[in-house]
């Protein structure tokens, strides 16, 4: 009676484990295509859009601050906003150009 409980079923033990390999590669390709990839475009474009980043741009930072850019050095942007003069970190800023000259409902 003990022998029979460890002697392997015959056939269709290697299918089992081929579909359960199926199922992970397929979970895999999902969780590549829909959030490393994607991911990882955003930034290479955040990135492009700050490499060209000039003076006189218009920009958004994380934090809501809409201005012009007055200087650059290397990670620092210095913005101007109304009166006002700040220096951020190059990585906050998140809009450029057009898209932050837009107001909203205008």
């Amino acid at each position: 009676m003990h022998a029979m409980l460890f002697m392997a079923p015959a056939g269709g033990q290697s299918g089992g484990m081929s579909i359960l390999l199926l199922q992970i590669g397929l979970i895999g390709a999902v969780f590549y295509f829909l959030i490393l990839r994607p991911q990882s475009q955003a930034r290479k474009k955040h990135a492009a859009m700050l490499e060209a980043l000039k003076k006189n741009d218009t920009v958004i930072t994380s934090g809501g601050l809409m201005g012009k850019v007055k200087g650059i050095k290397d990670d620092e942007v210095t913005i101007e906003s109304g009166e006002s003069v700040v220096v951020v970190h190059r990585a906050r800023i998140v809009q450029v150009g057009d898209q932050a000259a837009q107001t909203p409902g205008a």
